[in-house]
């Protein structure tokens, strides 16, 4: 109860600032016509602000009362000023609040200046200058702001409700005046700068409709990212669907209104009748949808964003993969095709209004185009999808994770797909359905990590692929799923090199995250490092490294002078005399802990164009080194036995960290789970 009367609430607060907002707009282009002034409307529109402001603060009012109690989880709370000043002063939602709560007493002292002094224009863009503060106000407490809080991640938000307050809070002074002109019918003068109003607001109205479309789209994208099918799986999903519905008829009836029957008004007087008709009964339609849209939108900024929506059971038998099936020349064709009626429908309906063309043929036509180019475009994007399809990962794509996937591999997969992964098993080639090449193949590039994890969970019909609950529980499986993804993306790491890709993460490659103890005493995460250094992962073997420890020792000062830490991993088990010799005069930490789950993991990314090491169980070399950038990406890689010189120059190496430090972010951080 206590979230439908929050609900409620913001409705009302919201719809009241939003008509405080566009009503004191319309005023203002009233008012550039002292004649208009005049009208009967203008003065019941003035009386009508002060009330706005008071359902404003009323509102208000009610959202602190149930925030107080949503926050603690305690109804009564709603109903004690006491958890109210708690609620107020610990927390930023409080805070702000209070902004709010402030700049709407603004609000109602500038709207009954308004309503009793002289009717003058620059009192209406005072009264809706001061209107918009606590809107903006409210932006900060919006999904975007909680997400990053920064003018490029807050201004798309703070700009869509003002524009929307505009529009929205403008129709009931648009509808004022068409129904004051049905009453009035003795002042036609007044009734004529009416309808010229009401075509100045109508010239306005169409750039803040497009600014309304354009920040709403970067405003959704922020909050649904690449998590698409959450449009048609979660709560959020299905309101923001709805909302774009209902906007669409907005759109058409706003269209239509501009370009027919506002332009009857100025015509005889049987014409402006029929042109005045249809305006009161869809402008009013118009605002009922209008108002469902608002309340829409209030529900979305109280519910869990599309991109962290986590959809535990997929509803749909298919999805539709751009990945998994654009490699098809027929499915490209077919989806060329469907663009191509696509752009044929939106020609047809810019064809109808130029032509004239009857409603029947307007609305027919576009709509036979739009069914065939889904019906060409659609069908082969599709792809068989299960209910684990977009399930979240739980487990994150680390070392030991990845290490754990390996062994679970090795027990219960090799024998089908082969110790690489390759689809080359001893039983392989006893099967009518060849085990799927794992390694090689852009094979978890098509398929979600929850298609992976059905598969592991129910096995595949017909491919005498089997489960594996009975031998492996959950996170097992997940285990499973995070090798085949390392597995994956070391054989596509195949084409990194010693030097670094200025300003391109190419590939993006993720490496998997671990944790680590050394014996100077330092610890820590992969992780840790992020937005503060970049890092030199060595990963090497004793005493053959000898030579490359010492040249690293030499050049330590030089590479952490470009803000890079050096890791140091031994490939082999070290005796007391060798870590001996190993962390003297060392100034690098030499991992101690989590060794095996780390060299298990990076070495899955030993493959280069020059050695594939596609056979057999394949060969760990003697040593690898990986650069991470402070971002989390992996940007190049050198293995002296495929590599040559590289690295072994000091200088060279220098120039590839001083690369990294003189970088910006090229791309948001990385997600620490396979998708």
């Amino acid at each position: 109860m206590i979230e439908i009367i929050a609900t409620i609430a913001r409705w009302f607060q919201l719809t009241a600032n939003m008509g405080l907002l566009g009503g004191c707009v319309f005023l203002a282009i009233a008012g550039s016509d002292k004649t208009v002034l005049l009208s009967p409307w203008v003065n019941r529109l003035e009386r009508a602000l002060p009330w706005l402001a008071g359902i404003l603060l009323l509102g208000l009012l009610v959202v602190l009362a149930t925030s107080a109690a949503q926050a603690t989880d305690i109804a009564e709370h709603a109903m004690q000023p006491g958890a109210w000043l708690v609620f107020l002063q610990k927390t930023q939602t409080g805070h702000l609040w209070l902004w709010r709560a402030a700049f709407a007493l603004i609000v109602l002292g500038v709207a009954l200046y308004v309503r009793n002094s002289p009717q003058v224009q620059w009192r209406y863009i005072l009264c809706a200058i001061v209107a918009v503060f606590p809107l903006a106000t409210a932006s900060l407490g919006s999904h975007s702001a909680a997400e990053e809080m920064s003018v490029a991640s807050v201004l798309p938000y703070t700009l869509h409700i003002i524009l929307a307050g505009v529009w929205f809070g403008a129709l009931p002074a648009f509808l004022l005046v068409l129904f004051t002109k049905q009453q009035q019918q003795s002042c036609e003068e007044v009734d004529k700068f009416g309808v010229q109003t009401l075509k100045r607001f109508s010239v306005m109205a169409l750039p803040v409709m497009l600014g309304i479309v354009a920040t709403g789209v970067l405003v959704a994208y922020r909050t649904v990212d690449e998590s698409y099918s959450a449009l048609v799986a979660s709560e959020y999903g299905w309101v923001l669907n709805l909302k774009l519905v209902l906007l669409a008829g907005v759109l058409m009836i706003a269209a239509r209104a501009r370009s027919t029957w506002l332009p009857l008004l100025d015509q005889s007087s049987d014409l402006a009748k029929v042109g005045g008709q249809k305006l009161r009964k869809w402008v009013c339609i118009e605002f009922v949808l209008a108002s469902m849209i608002v309340l829409l939108a209030t529900i979305l900024a109280n519910t869990l964003p599309a991109k962290h929506a986590i959809i535990e059971n997929w509803p749909y038998p298919f999805r539709f993969s751009i990945d998994a099936t654009w490699q098809d020349p027929d499915v490209v064709t077919r989806a060329w095709g469907g663009i191509v009626l696509f752009v044929l429908a939106v020609w047809a309906v810019v064809l109808g209004q130029l032509k004239q063309w009857t409603t029947q043929r307007r609305v027919g036509v576009p709509s036979v185009l739009m069914v065939c180019a889904l019906a060409v475009a659609l069908p082969p994007l599709a792809v068989e999808a299960y209910p684990e399809t977009y399930l979240k990962t739980p487990v994150p794509f680390d070392s030991i994770s990845i290490a754990n996937g390996s062994y679970f591999f090795a027990d219960n997969c090799v024998i089908c797909h082969g110790p690489q992964g390759k689809g080359d098993g001893v039983l392989a080639d006893s099967f009518d359905t060849e085990p799927v090449d794992l390694l090689t193949e852009a094979h978890t590039a098509k398929h979600t990590a929850g298609d992976f994890f059905n598969w592991l969970t129910k096995g595949i019909p017909d491919t005498g692929m089997p489960g594996f609950t009975d031998k492996l529980d959950e996170e097992e499986r997940w285990d499973v799923v995070n090798y085949i993804h390392a597995m994956s993306r070391g054989y596509q790491a195949r084409i990194m090199s010693p030097n670094v890709v200025p300003d391109l993460p190419s590939p993006a490659m993720v490496p998997p995250d671990f944790s680590y103890s050394a014996y100077d005493g330092s610890s820590g995460i992969l992780q840790d490092f992020r937005q503060e250094k970049s890092v030199l992962l060595v990963l090497f073997s004793w005493p053959e490294s000898q030579e490359r420890l010492d040249q690293l020792r030499l050049a330590y000062d030089s590479i952490s002078g470009e803000n890079t830490v050096v890791l140091a991993v031994p490939l082999n088990d070290l005796d007391a005399e060798d870590l001996a010799a190993i962390t003297a005069n060392t100034p690098f930490p030499v991992v101690k802990q989590g060794v095996p789950e780390i060299t298990r993991s990076y070495a899955l990314f030993r493959r280069t164009l020059r050695r594939a090491d596609l056979l057999g169980e394949g060969s760990i070399p003697n040593h690898m080194e990986f650069l991470v950038d402070r971002f989390g990406y992996l940007r190049a890689r050198w293995i002296p036995e495929a590599d040559g010189e590289g690295w072994a120059n000091a200088d060279i190496l220098i120039r590839q960290v001083a690369q990294l430090k003189r970088e910006k972010e090229i791309l948001p951080p990385p997600d620490d789970h396979v998708h």
